[in-house]
């Protein structure tokens, strides 16, 4: 399957990519220093050669820029957003700094809908966040201050994504994580993650590896389609 990945340089993005082409898809890595972040090993050059399974291409782009994301999408025979910001969050939501847009999971999501509209392509994965929705009530206080009071602005920009999402009229699948780890060094193989289609959860935490192999499984799996998989471990 050929699969554009926006947000593909970092964190849960750049795990997905990995599960994928292990998985032996044909991926497009899209993000605005893709061809920085993919010019080395394990994803680098050998990953790149040949139109065979198990690539990857990057390609260089701003979510938040229609043409180039109607570029990237045509072609391709589904599209898995993992958009979010990598700077420090009280700055972002205190004092309202970012190197990202605030609003770039909604803008940038709705750049892509419109493009798989434009283009034809039906199927799309989005990573969200768990909490929203009627998966609120599943949070202990503690967590539901760190949403409202460290990461407000973002879980907001992720109710809108939603919004959009759940309006395409696309084959769509959203992705709900709780708090993302990165597995430690030596730690070995890891079980599957919880997943579950009723907004509950085991514990809230879980590694990004986990993350992606839900993100490979539901991308293949029709009875994903129009559901809103909560993900924990």
């Amino acid at each position: 399957m050929d699969v554009l990945v926006v947000g593909a340089t970092r964190g849960s993005g750049l795990a997905i990519t990995r599960e994928l082409v292990a998985s032996g898809h044909r991926v497009t890595a899209f993000g605005r220093t893709a061809s920085a972040a993919f010019a080395t090993p394990p994803l680098g050059p050998d990953a790149q050669q040949g139109p065979g399974p198990g690539s990857v291409r990057p390609v260089d782009g701003d979510a938040l820029d229609p043409e180039a994301v109607v570029k990237a999408v045509a072609g391709q025979d589904a599209v898995v957003v993992t958009l979010g910001i990598s700077d420090n969050p009280l700055a972002v939501q205190w004092l309202r700094r970012s190197s990202t847009a605030p609003d770039v999971r909604s803008r940038g999501t709705r750049n892509v809908v419109e493009a798989m509209r434009e283009t034809g392509v039906r199927r799309l994965v989005v990573q969200s966040t768990y909490g929203l929705g009627d998966s609120w009530a599943h949070l202990d206080l503690t967590w539901k201050l760190v949403f409202r009071f460290v990461i407000g602005r973002q879980f907001t920009d992720s109710g809108r994504q939603e919004e959009v999402v759940r309006a395409s009229g696309l084959d769509w699948t959203l992705v709900r994580p709780v708090s993302l780890t990165d597995a430690p060094a030596g730690a070995g193989p890891e079980g599957p993650a919880h997943v579950t289609t009723d907004d509950t959860r085991r514990g809230l935490r879980v590694s990004r590896a986990q993350l992606a192999r839900v993100h490979a499984a539901a991308l293949v799996d029709p009875s994903t389609v129009g559901a809103t998989l909560s993900v924990s471990a």
